[in-house]
């Protein structure tokens, strides 16, 4: 019987309205930096344990827009404060503790672990969860609800006559909700592991 526990993770990145970086790039998972790594620590029906925001200093452009801190509610002070994605990995490792064999991790469709593993890259930081198996809880969800456009996790909650607890756009208060949605989930994980292609990084 595989452990229970299930780790849902969702990031917040720094950004721009124009979608373009200061330098005039176009913003992609390789020039955009992860500011906030929310967990949120559940059983697979659905149950809240634990969650965490982890906060992270950007380096490459350490000044927010103003585009993000609307979006996000993350302000430069908090930024600035917080340490570097090396030293926020290390915090949410030592959170998670050792993880068992059967682990697995969640996010709500594959930006997160695509942006997740393009900056350890880049940082040389591997957070031990890129190790362990990934699903896709929207390819899940919409398999099971039979929803076939595109469906933002405030749509998906309102499918379910469900109001967004927190603040949209802080990746802890979207990792809560997301756990919320777990009981409309039908899934064996066994099937998943074996059909999903995100289950190896």
């Amino acid at each position: 019987m595989r452990d229970e526990t299930i780790l849902v993770v969702d990031l917040e990145a720094t950004c721009w309205e124009d979608q373009t970086t200061p330098a005039g790039d176009a913003q992609s998972v390789n020039n955009m930096e992860i500011i906030e790594v929310g967990c949120a620590l559940a059983t697979r029906k659905g149950s809240l344990l634990d969650a965490r925001s982890f906060l992270v200093r950007p380096i490459r452009n350490p000044e927010l827009s103003s585009f993000c801190s609307e979006l996000t509610g993350i302000t430069q002070s908090m930024v600035d404060a917080a340490p570097t994605f090396p030293e926020a990995i290390a915090a949410m490792d030592d959170w998670l503790g050792d993880l068992p064999d059967d682990f697995i991790w969640c996010s709500w469709g594959n930006y997160d672990r695509l942006h997740l593993e393009a900056q350890s890259l880049l940082d040389g930081a591997q957070p031990a969860i890129l190790a362990r198996p990934h699903l896709n809880l929207k390819r899940i969800w919409r398999r099971t609800t039979g929803q076939k456009r595109k469906n933002g996790l405030a749509s998906a909650l309102a499918f379910h006559n469900l109001a967004f607890e927190g603040s949209h756009h802080r990746g802890v208060d979207d990792a809560r909700n997301i756990v919320r949605l777990l009981p409309f989930m039908k899934w064996s994980l066994e099937s998943e592991l074996l059909t999903s292609p995100e289950r190896t990084v």
